[in-house]
């Protein structure tokens, strides 16, 4: 799993008072020797895709947390999503921002960012290390007036010099994404200690800044002794609310809340991390995660797994009500989960053949046999949002669709595409038929049981996964895939092999699961673009290299407003999914979650997120442990 931008600007939520900030695609050149700051330009305290923001200047608190809320008890989980180099089952470095070694989970917690991202809103963030930003009315330079009390753990102030550090580091070593996000940033400097200036390149992408004032900042002092490129295990000086405490490598990270952290009063930081201590645990897979939770090694867990959910949630702690099982709505975007084809491979560039591959999947069984009618099929790129294409397109799609019409497959000017239900019974002869009459299109026979091409070489195909979580369901549909002579097979292997495999894209399919913010940014060019299907490590397993999906990347990133956004987005998605990249899976739109009962949460959660470590704190009853 990997978080969207909405997850990595909040790694730390009345609009008619701001006009639009970003400009976007087109924007001039014209910044100023000063900073850009001109008579149009206006000092701002949070930033939006579009200008709108829900809360005023100099609001209390976000509306979602409790700001009396008492501090201190301990907070433990397994992690539930990864981001840049981490790994979901151990760590090796301390530094998840570059492409060595496998990051721990919780390092943002030690960090600072410029602005922070509201949980409650698509895309807003307000002031963080930054009180305020004034943008230059051309939208190419903002100038960032930091805070003069901000300070890191060692009690040295953190400045501009600090900014400028973080950022050359960043551009310089920092984890391909990040360099990808940053590549219309074109400078940055510090006017004085107080003010930092960054200047973008013309026809930028709409939400860098958003991504600049989200990405945590550095000691330069610890930089210029600890080179940002290397793997480490020595604990990094950070500013924010927490500060690592101890650890023992590939087992645990455990996190102390700093009682005096500067940012504890700002109007972003009320009634968040409220806990004294947050410790992350590790463990080979979930399955041996879910014991650890039974044993009270862990206090919190998100269920990722039907079956579980369905029949290992009523022990003993469940039923005498020291442990806590509920259901809580996700009203975020569902997100991309499926297996993945690697198009950079011969044996996968034939459309036809991807196609084959998918019509052997049966959902439709695996969904009642091995998940209890809990899930629903993902059928979009973007599922669960407004930017899901439906039905016919409109004259809007269509004419961003138009210039791309030879190149283009017919269907995509039709209804899109939707992957057909089974008749439920686990062996579809009529799906069967499909796919081997495709196979059969694309130049494969089937010679004494395999399927093999006009050189008479078989086809074979390898699963790879880190863990045995997907291998009930994959297993299952491997043995389709032999029905038609593919030779398939479902490895596992470590997570540090898998890391290296999945940033050297070496693989033929894996399994991955992507999450857009509510309005996609500069990620649509990190998770399908061209550029991204050449760049080492990057999002793009799939290896979508198309100038048709750039073209409508371009366009999406040079939305004028909402509505024009979403229109092309809409018309990507009929893109991507007429290129049958991938098998999709499946989506559930709710968090499935367990607790030891001693914690207490505010009454609202944040729309677009769980909030559990955000905003929850603890009751000071720790349940009795089992006689």
């Amino acid at each position: 799993m990997s978080l969207s931008r909405r997850a990595f600007l909040a790694g730390a939520s009345s609009a008619a008072l701001v006009p639009a900030l970003a400009h976007g695609q087109g924007a001039s050149d014209a910044a100023s020797s000063e900073g850009g700051a001109s008579a149009a330009a206006v000092e701002r305290h949070g930033l939006s895709f579009f200008g709108d923001l829900r809360y005023p200047a100099n609001f209390p608190h976000f509306a979602y947390v409790n700001p009396d809320a008492p501090k201190g008890g301990p907070f433990s989980q397994m992690g539930r999503s990864t981001y840049y180099n981490q790994a979901l089952t151990t760590f090796d470095t301390l530094n998840p921002y570059n492409q060595r070694g496998n990051g721990a989970q919780g390092i943002e917690l030690i960090y600072d960012t410029l602005m922070t991202a509201a949980g409650d809103e698509k895309s807003a963030m307000y002031g963080r290390l930054a009180a305020s930003v004034v943008i230059a009315d051309d939208g190419l330079t903002y100038r960032f007036k930091l805070r003069r009390e901000a300070r890191f753990h060692d009690g040295t102030p953190l400045t501009s010099a600090d900014v400028v550090a973080s950022f050359e580091a960043f551009k310089a070593e920092g984890y391909e994404t990040i360099r990808m996000a940053l590549r219309d940033l074109a400078a940055v400097e510090a006017d004085g200690p107080q003010e930092v200036v960054m200047r973008f390149r013309p026809g930028r992408a709409r939400d860098v800044p958003l991504t600049c004032a989200g990405l945590p900042i550095f000691s330069k002092a610890f930089l210029a002794t600890h080179p940002f490129g290397q793997s480490s295990l020595e604990v990094p000086l950070g500013s924010g609310p927490y500060k690592i405490t101890r650890f023992e490598q590939g087992r645990y990270i455990e996190y102390q809340r700093v009682a005096d952290y500067w940012g504890r009063d700002l109007p972003v930081m009320k009634g968040r991390f409220n806990f004294d201590t947050v410790r992350y645990e590790y463990f080979r897979d979930r399955i041996a995660g879910l014991e650890g939770f039974k044993g009270q090694a862990y206090l919190f867990r998100e269920e990722f797994t039907a079956r579980e959910w369905a029949t290992a949630y009523d022990f003993p702690a469940v039923r005498e009500g020291r442990v806590k099982v509920e259901t809580l709505p996700d009203e975020s975007f569902s997100g991309v989960q499926g297996w993945f084809l690697n198009t950079r491979r011969p044996k996968f560039f034939d459309r036809r053949v991807r196609e084959a591959i998918g019509l052997l999947f049966d959902f439709d069984w695996t969904r009642k046999n091995l998940m209890y009618d809990s899930y629903t099929r993902t059928v979009s790129f973007f599922q669960n949002s407004e930017m899901m294409a439906q039905g016919l397109p409109s004259p809007a799609e269509l004419k961003l669709l138009d210039p791309f019409r030879d190149r283009l497959p017919e269907e995509v000017f039709g209804e899109p595409y939707v992957p057909p239900q089974s008749d439920g019974s686990g062996e579809d002869r009529n799906l069967r038929r499909q796919a081997l009459a495709l196979l059969k299109e694309a130049g494969y026979t089937v010679q004494q049981g395999k399927l093999v091409d006009a050189k008479g070489e078989a086809f074979t195909m390898e699963f790879l996964d880190d863990d045995g979580s997907m291998e009930r369901h994959t297993s299952r549909f491997i043995g389709h895939l032999k029905k038609v002579g593919i030779d398939a097979t479902f490895r596992i292997v470590d997570p540090a092999q898998f890391q290296q495999r999945l940033q050297n894209f070496d693989f033929d399919l894996v399994v991955r699961r992507y999450s857009f913010a509510p309005y996609p940014g500069d990620e649509l060019r990190a998770y399908f673009s061209t550029e991204a299907a050449r760049t080492r490590g990057s999002y793009n397993v799939a290896g979508i290299a198309d100038p048709a999906v750039d073209g409508l990347i371009n366009a999406a990133l040079g939305a004028a407003d909402a509505a024009a956004l979403v229109t092309a987005c809409r018309a990507l998605d009929r893109i991507l999914r007429a290129g049958r990249y991938w098998i999709p899976q499946w989506y559930s739109g709710t968090h499935r979650i367990a607790y030891w009962n001693q914690f207490a949460r505010p009454p609202l959660k944040p729309r677009y997120d769980l909030g559990a470590l955000d905003t929850w704190w603890s009751t000071g009853t720790e349940p009795a442990r089992a006689g």
